[in-house]
């Protein structure tokens, strides 16, 4: 087994718990589905969130909605840039896998897809 780094993004049309914690559950799962993870692989999972979003951590919906109990889970501010995309949440999850780097399917949803035009399906 390795350590592998699988990375994601979302955004939210609002600051509000609603909207975070749901956009979050889809991309979590998103990640884990599309990468065909077993949750026990999952070593930690990092989050960002841009300033504009304040209401809930990101980290809320693993614990409580996809019931993830086990697994370290951090939530941080990402660095203000000019001109950078808002209202926007970013994970990286840290996983134990038998998969390649050319294997790994990072994922970006809604407004995030323009992060990473090259890898967007």
């Amino acid at each position: 087994m390795r350590v592998l780094a699988i990375r994601g993004a979302t955004t939210v049309k609002k600051n509000s718990i609603e909207e975070i914690l749901n956009e979050t559950k889809i991309l979590v799962e998103t990640i884990i589905n599309k990468n065909n993870l077993d949750t026990d692989d999952i070593i930690s999972m990092v989050f960002t969130m841009t300033s504009d979003l304040d209401s809930v951590y990101p980290s809320v919906a693993v614990r409580d909605i996809l019931n993830i109990h086990d697994t370290p889970l951090l939530n941080f501010e990402e660095k203000y840039i000019q001109g950078s995309l808002r209202k926007c949440i970013r994970v990286m999850v840290n996983v134990n896998s038998k998969k390649t780097k050319n294997d790994i399917k990072h994922i970006y949803l809604n407004e995030a897809r323009k992060l990473r035009p090259d890898i967007v399906e």
